[in-house]
């Protein structure tokens, strides 16, 4: 049987259907207007001293803040904006930051972040627009300093006048160690130049780093410091600040190249030259310099309109000078070593205008170890031996550099004259050899000692002309070692980076993950450092001797003494000992 409708029927249901449409097209309109911007991801990057919070939102935000009390804690509204990003976040490798959630909403259209602080602190907030290189878009960043204004200004200024004084004492003993500030580019938001093998700048430049630093520290009178031990940002400014902090003679800042055509090859040494650089290449990285303040924050870029103008411009050109012409000479001595295991793409010094060269009291140069965009290159500069091969050609010029030109107090100073030693509590007449480059009998000899025994606070004279000042050969200084883990219940990734001192990144990247899913049981290929690798403990049984168990677990003796401070090569059963990983 068959039914027709009535046609005014049919006109009241196509009426329905288009005030239906109608109204569900304004909702739309009126949704997006309401929630015009998108808060698409946050990031959290603690470091020594800070701990940012990056968040990624699609347009510039409007925004506003409060803090509140017991427990502490900072509120931020974001006006016209909803949600895409995953909340609550929890935070376990912050000094300051437990907890980053949303909350009830003031008023419709504005989204509520809360969070949670261990201590009342004052952030600083800022917006960041795009970067021109596109790696990001629009951000609101979160600085959380690790320590009240109060407690900065203590820290900023006991360890300085502990440190002057320290070094004093030091140099009228005249065995004052060489500080040399080492310079990792780039870290933690600012990832640096990106291969095309999509392998970071700021992953290559820590590794070389460490690498140098380590053998700077095995040299008798020479002491290394690092402006960055992990994946963090660590702005321009605070970078001179942290070597001028530790009293550097000089500043060596590690970077990988990177050019807008994958054909250049090769490693540069950068020295400052305050009027103009001298090559393209060098204009390409003054020219992303800037890019890279605004991928790790404002820095310098907001303080660009704020110098001050009532320095002394003519102490500051010679301090200028001073540092220029000690770059340019250390630079040199680079660029000759690095020529002998590496291909140069400049065989001179390079001159620009760099902010992290611009320290007027202390010489400073910038080692392009290589071009990132060259697909071959970006694949050497990852390599173990290749890395090796860099680090211990920067630091031959370095310790090269300072045997002709020694500060005064210094080891390296004094190394022909005999000089006094007090003994410590833990010293023993290995540790002190060790610590001066010469044999254990050249000691006893020079102070007719019969046994290898000492007292703390006996003097010791330490016999001049004998102090090896060179490099050590070592394999291999910063050892890795590629682990598998398991996942277990309520593990994710970033708990698991933050376990093996490694970046989420690298995990999802060494097991080619396109999410932060994963699986209980799901194994994973993790590259730890074996110093970052979670500590092995031994309980010492009965038969048990230093030797046994560093053969047991393929240490050295020495390296089980230095990590459990033992004085004597005796064990207890029962004793539980540290083992280190290497």
């Amino acid at each position: 049987m068959c039914f027709i409708k009535p046609v005014g029927v049919m006109l009241i249901v196509n009426r329905f259907r288009t005030i239906v449409l109608l109204i569900t097209f304004f909702i739309t309109v009126f949704t997006s207007s309401v929630y015009a911007n998108v808060l698409e991801g946050i990031r959290v990057w603690p470091s020594p001293d800070e701990t940012r919070v990056v968040m990624d939102v699609k347009s510039e935000v409007t925004f506003s803040y409060f803090t509140l009390s017991s427990p502490s804690r900072l509120v931020v509204d974001l006006q016209d904006t909803s949600l895409k990003a995953k909340l609550p976040m929890k935070v376990t490798d912050s000094a300051i930051l437990t907890k980053i959630r949303s909350s009830s909403s003031p008023k419709k259209g504005t989204y509520r972040l809360v969070l949670e602080l261990k201590k009342h602190i004052s952030a600083n907030i800022f917006k960041l627009p795009p970067t021109p290189g596109g790696q990001y878009g629009h951000r609101l960043v979160i600085d959380l300093p690790n320590k009240t204004k109060k407690q900065q200004a203590l820290s900023n200024n006991n360890p300085i006048q502990k440190l002057k004084v320290s070094r004093d004492a030091s140099q009228l003993a005249g065995n004052a160690d060489i500080i040399v500030a080492v310079d990792p580019g780039h870290g933690g938001e600012d990832p640096g130049s990106i291969g095309p093998g999509h392998k970071f700048e700021k992953n290559v430049t820590l590794s070389i780093a460490k690498k140098l630093a380590n053998l700077i520290d095995r040299v008798p009178g020479m002491k290394a410091i690092l402006t960055r031990k992990g994946d963090y940002y660590v702005s321009l400014n605070k970078r001179t600040e942290i070597a001028r902090q530790h009293g550097a003679y000089l500043l060596v800042s590690i970077h990988a190249d990177a050019f807008n055509s994958p054909k250049p090859r090769g490693a540069s040494v950068f020295v400052l030259n305050t009027r103009r650089a001298n090559t393209e290449i060098a204009r390409w990285v003054e020219n992303h310099e800037e890019q890279s303040e605004l991928l790790g924050g404002a820095g310098a870029v907001l303080a660009k309109n704020n110098r001050d103008r009532n320095v002394s411009q003519t102490l500051l050109d010679l301090q200028f000078s001073h540092s220029q012409k000690e770059g340019y000479k250390l630079a040199s001595d680079i660029v000759h070593n690095l020529a002998q295991v590496t291909h140069l793409h400049r065989s001179k010094p390079v001159n620009a205008s760099l902010a992290v060269l611009k320290s007027p009291d202390i010489p400073s140069v910038l080692v392009e170890t290589g071009f990132i965009s060259n697909p071959t290159e970006e694949r050497l500069l990852f390599q173990r031996s290749h890395q090796d091969k860099l680090a211990r050609a920067v630091a031959t010029a370095v310790v090269q550099y300072f045997k002709d030109n020694p500060p005064v107090g210094t080891l390296f100073a004094n190394r022909n004259k005999t000089h006094n030693y007090r003994v410590q509590s833990g010293d023993s007449l290995s540790v002190i050899a060790q610590r001066y480059g010469m044999s254990v009998s050249a000691i006893k000899n020079e102070n007719k000692l019969k046994t290898n025994t000492l007292s703390v606070g006996q003097i010791l004279k330490i016999p001049g002309g004998e102090t090896s000042l060179k490099v050590p050969q070592v394999e291999n200084p910063v050892e890795t070692e590629t682990i598998i883990h398991t996942v277990s219940r309520g593990e994710y990734l970033g708990r698991i980076a933050q376990k093996y001192k490694v970046s989420v990144a690298d995990i999802k990247r060494e097991n080619q993950l396109r999410s932060n899913s994963l699986n209980v049981g799901q194994k994973l290929k993790i590259t730890v450092s074996l110093k970052d690798k979670p500590l092995r403990k031994h309980k010492v049984s009965r038969g048990d001797f230093l030797g046994k168990i560093a053969n047991e677990y393929n240490v050295s003796v020495n390296s089980i003494r230095t990590a459990n401070h033992l004085r004597s090569d005796s064990l207890a059963i029962g004793q539980i000992l540290i083992i280190p990983n290497k």
